[in-house]
């Protein structure tokens, strides 16, 4: 399972190569960089986005997700405050998201928390800011009868 607050990405990187058997020579020519550099990347915490970018289209998995479930997670700025802000300036010039992303991963993390019994599901909704009726959904679909 992911650790969605301490992220290292070049160990995640790592365990998708290992993964998909992913030749090592066909990572240095798609990178473009020799075999000390991609190992060195196994060992960094974090790692440049365009280089990051790179990795997630030659290993087929989006590890910029990664960093997004870990900002709807731990994420300080709360919906309220942000909505008035967003009420308050002028239109971004960056992609507005209308929904949030809750991958597997995340589900699960969740979902692992309410049958630990280390939160109860009030507590989940009131931390990570999960909507009731989602968290609801997700404990119907996967028969957890907890809290």
């Amino acid at each position: 399972m992911i650790d969605f607050k301490n992220i290292h990405i070049g160990q995640l990187i790592e365990n998708r190569v290992k993964e998909t058997n992913t030749d090592i020579n066909r990572i240095c020519s798609f990178l473009k960089c020799p075999e000390s550099d991609v190992e060195e990347m196994y060992t960094l915490k974090s790692i440049e986005s365009y280089t990051l970018l790179r990795w997630s289209k030659l290993l087929e998995y989006d590890f910029f997700r990664v960093y997004s479930q870990h900002i709807l997670l731990f994420s300080s700025v709360h919906k309220e405050k942000w909505s008035e802000k967003k009420k308050k300036t002028n239109p971004s010039p960056l992609p507005q998201f209308r929904k949030n992303i809750y991958t597997k991963e995340i589900i699960e993390f969740i979902l692992n928390i309410i049958n630990s019994g280390e939160m109860t599901k009030q507590q989940v909704i009131d931390r990570y800011r999960i909507p009731k009726t989602t968290l609801y959904k997700w404990v119907n679909k996967y028969n957890i009868s907890n809290n």
